[in-house]
């Protein structure tokens, strides 16, 4: 590899929401158009996470080829030299490797992490759920990645990336390129912090496409009218007036976000139009028909995509990764004792 390498994924285990579009598949587009030909990017679906919940298994396989495909219709080319599209189950490395790091990770680390500790309440959890983030390091490091444009919940999981990374090379010598931290990261994406899309009926919470309340989410293949309900029904608060303002209007300040991302305009100049209004129905109708216009569009470059050009390009992506990857695991096996050493 003599490119620093991008490196995003997507689970495959439910249907995308639209903060999933705004977070994961707008910026790797945009930084495929920026970076091409300076950057190899790394486009993964990591197929082996979506065992850390409880899945259709009978979709899976389906899900992944889909998600897939909708970065195709967010703008991804394919046909770029630099970009790779792959599955993460196709690569045993993935697996190898965490093990490996499994074996230099602490168990208090892991129980320390947030979404660990939310996604465990109530119920018996496996190990899966417990142990991804060291998988999700390994989905990293075996590629030098220097650059993992994440969502702000993965922060957490990146710096544990970084920690696991400098324990391994301070053990075993430069084996591991330490990924940049979440400040130059966010930095590095054009934006201040990480992205914040809220539920629509709970803006104390993150949009999740694992909520099990519809209403509030919008899903990349609801009816376009649907959505367009979904935001006009989206609950904000009493003020009574459209301030930017994450910490007593995260409702109004969510859909704040949504317009000027779906309008391709910058936040200053949204607030300007907006903040102010006392007006919230005119308001929402504005992101509400931009919604509806960004689904309508999208699902139409969806269903254009050209099936066999993407499983084509899959299988020779993920010939290269497992190369790619297959180099660095070697590395590891030598340093841990398991290779001989040359």
């Amino acid at each position: 590899m003599t490119k620093p390498v991008i490196l995003t994924g997507i689970r495959s285990n439910e249907e995308p929401t639209l903060a999933n579009y705004l977070g994961a598949f707008v910026p790797i587009v945009e930084m495929q158009r920026k970076y091409a030909g300076d950057y190899q990017i790394n486009m993964f679906v990591p197929d082996l996470h979506s065992f850390t919940t409880p899945i259709d298994h009978q979709d899976l396989y389906q899900n992944t080829l889909t998600n897939i495909k909708y970065f195709l219709a967010a703008g991804l080319d394919i046909s770029n030299d630099d970009t790779f599209i792959y599955r993460q189950s196709f690569v045993p490395a993935h697996s190898e490797l965490a093990w490996i790091l499994d074996c230099f990770t602490y168990v208090g680390e892991m129980q320390r992490m947030t979404q660990f500790k939310d996604k465990s309440e109530g119920g018996s959890i496996t190990m899966g759920l417990m142990n991804y983030p060291v998988l999700m390091a390994a989905d990293i490091l075996l590629y030098q990645a220097s650059w993992v444009p994440v969502g702000e919940d993965q922060f957490q999981h990146l710096e544990i990336t970084r920690d696991i990374a400098t324990r391994f090379n301070n053990k075993f010598g430069e084996i591991f390129t330490v990924p940049h931290d979440t400040a130059k990261q966010t930095a590095f994406m054009n934006r201040d912090s990480g992205l914040r899309i809220r539920s629509l009926t709970d803006p104390t919470k993150k949009m999740s496409k694992s909520s099990s309340d519809e209403k509030s989410k919008i899903l990349l293949n609801d009816d376009p009218a649907k959505a367009h309900k979904k935001i006009m029904s989206a609950t904000t608060d009493s003020v009574g007036v459209v301030n930017f303002d994450w910490d007593n209007q995260p409702g109004i300040t969510s859909l704040l976000q949504i317009l000027a991302l779906l309008k391709g305009e910058s936040q200053d100049a949204i607030n300007r139009q907006w903040v102010g209004s006392t007006s919230y129905g005119d308001f929402k109708r504005a992101v509400a028909e931009a919604v509806e216009a960004f689904l309508t569009n999208f699902q139409s470059k969806l269903a254009s995509i050209d099936d066999d050009a993407l499983v084509a390009k899959l299988e020779e992506s993920e010939q290269a990764m497992r190369e790619q990857a297959g180099r660095t695991l070697v590395d590891v096996q030598r340093a841990v004792g398991l290779r001989a050493k040359v």
